[in-house]
Order: C-alpha cells, then sequence, then structure tokens
C-alpha cells in the first residue's frame, strides 16, 4: 500500500505534488468559465480496474485509493460483483467454488450474466452513484468491462446483447478511465493458485482464460482514450507511478479535493 508520510518515505510525493500544482492552475484557469455545451459534467471520478485473474489489479487498486486518500481527496474503493451487502451476497454466490455447489447443477453463462446484472445494478443504483455525485473518486475493481470479457468472449455469449444488457443494469454508467492489467495467462494463473483464496473461475481451462484476455485487448482497442493497458509484469512501484500519471489529467480536469472521509467495503 502507498502510504503518505512525507517525502522521505514516498518516492511518489514530488510527482504527486507537480500533478498538484497543475491542478491548481487548471482550476485557477476554469473559474469563471462557462462549460462546454452539450457535455455532461460528473462531480465525481469513476476509475475501473481490470484484467485477468492473477494481474495484480486489485493490489494496485488499493494502493492507488489509499494514495489518493493520503493526498486528501475522499476515495470510495468498491468492486463487482460486490460492493453492497446485496451484491456481496451475490457475489458468494457467483465465486462458489464448483466442490461447493450442488452436484450436477453447474451455473450456465446465462445464469453468470443473470447474476451479474442483478448485483450491478444494486451497486450502481445505491453506491456507486451516490458516491460519483458526492464528489468522490470512486475506484472500483471490475466492472462492465469483466461482463463482455468473460461472458462475452470468454463463454461466447452475444457480444451486442451483453452491450445493450450491461448499459441498462449499469444506468448507461462508463468509467471516466480504465486501468487493464495484462499479463500471461500462465503467469496469472500461476499467482491465483498459489493464493490462499482462489475462486470457480480461476479453475477454467487456460483457454477461457486466453480468450478472456483477448477480449480484454480487443476491448482496449476499441475505446483506447478510456482503456489503459498497463504492463502487469513491471514491478509495482514502476506500475504505481505510472498509474499517477496516467490519473493526472483527469484531476488536472477540475476535480476538487474533499474533507477526508473513508469509504470501504
Amino acid at each position: 500500500m502507498l502510504q503518505s508520510r512525507g517525502p522521505s518515505c514516498n518516492p511518489f510525493s514530488c510527482e504527486y505534488q507537480r500533478v498538484r500544482l497543475r491542478c491548481a492552475v487548471a482550476t485557477r484557469r476554469s473559474q469563471g468559465t462557462p462549460s462546454a455545451p452539450n457535455r455532461p459534467r460528473r462531480k465525481g471520478l469513476f476509475i475501473t480496474f481490470e484484467g485477468i485473474e492473477g494481474s495484480g489489479k486489485s493490489t494496485q487498486a488499493q494502493a492507488l485509493a489509499q494514495y489518493l486518500r493520503d493526498q486528501g481527496f475522499e476515495v470510495v474503493e468498491t468492486r463487482e460483483p460486490g460492493g453492497t451487502p446485496m451484491a456481496e451476497h451475490i457475489r458468494e454466490v457467483f465465486l462458489r467454488p464448483a466442490r461447493k455447489q450442488r452436484s450436477g447443477d453447474p451455473l450456465v453463462p446465462e445464469c453468470e450474466v443473470a447474476l451479474i446484472l442483478a448485483a450491478r445494478s444494486q451497486h450502481v443504483a445505491n453506491r456507486l452513484l451516490p458516491a460519483l455525485e458526492h464528489g468522490a473518486v470512486v475506484i472500483c475493481d471490475r466492472f462492465s468491462d469483466s461482463t463482455l470479457a468473460y461472458q462475452g468472449y470468454g463463454r461466447g455469449l452475444p457480444l451486442a446483447e451483453l452491450r445493450s444488457l450491461t448499459r441498462w443494469a449499469a444506468k448507461g454508467l462508463t468509467p471516466d478511465a480504465t486501468f487493464l492489467f495484462d499479463l500471461p495467462v500462465s503467469q496469472g494463473l500461476r499467482r491465483r493458485l498459489n493464493s490462499t483464496d482462489v475462486n470457480r473461475l480461476d479453475h477454467e481451462t487456460a483457454a477461457f482464460h486466453q480468450r478472456v484476455r483477448n477480449g480484454f485487448l480487443s476491448l482496449a482497442q476499441q475505446a483506447p482514450r478510456r482503456i489503459h493497458t498497463i504492463n502487469a509484469r513491471r514491478s509495482t512501484q514502476a506500475i504505481a507511478r505510472h498509474l499517477i500519471r496516467l490519473i493526472a489529467p483527469l484531476l488536472e480536469q477540475g476535480l476538487k479535493k474533499q474533507r477526508l472521509t473513508v469509504t470501504r467495503l
């Protein structure tokens, strides 16, 4: 976890100070300037982290959230499926290892989608939209791109229908920025299977996870301005510095620091 305890303890403090200075300049320049016509404005900032199993995205999401929190931003950390009490119950059913499911009754792809959309509708309505309206920086571990990658490219369900369903469940909510953590499937699965928190998807075939990885990379090509592909084989600190540089333009757009309010799962 990145922590801010002064310049000698935080290798990213100097870089963040430069970001703060640019933000202040941008904010002063924008004062008194009308917003662009027909361009909806959101008070908060919505950042999502995506990637295959074992890509390290969850660790980096937590680190970035803590770092921004240490700098005085109001930060909401959350995840999908999950993020609300009801959605967390759905998550437990969705990720339950096969050995704990009823014999002869595995989850079929369409049921996976139904569970994910149910959890997302609760999450968006009761957690994400209120936090964004309040002006928080929301950092979410997985969102709609995972549905397209796993159930679309991975399971082979129709992408057009999935896009429509995910847009409906999310009430049209789209991330301001998405960080896609990419690494070879073999490396990601090796990391996950050595973990103590193994779930149902970790036991899928390597071919399935390769389709998911290819799907994520295809989505990144389709939305290059929103989805930033991160080389997840780099060191933890190198990735963290890269993330700070990537979010700097978003901070420069005028997102103001809020009074410290920690909201966690």
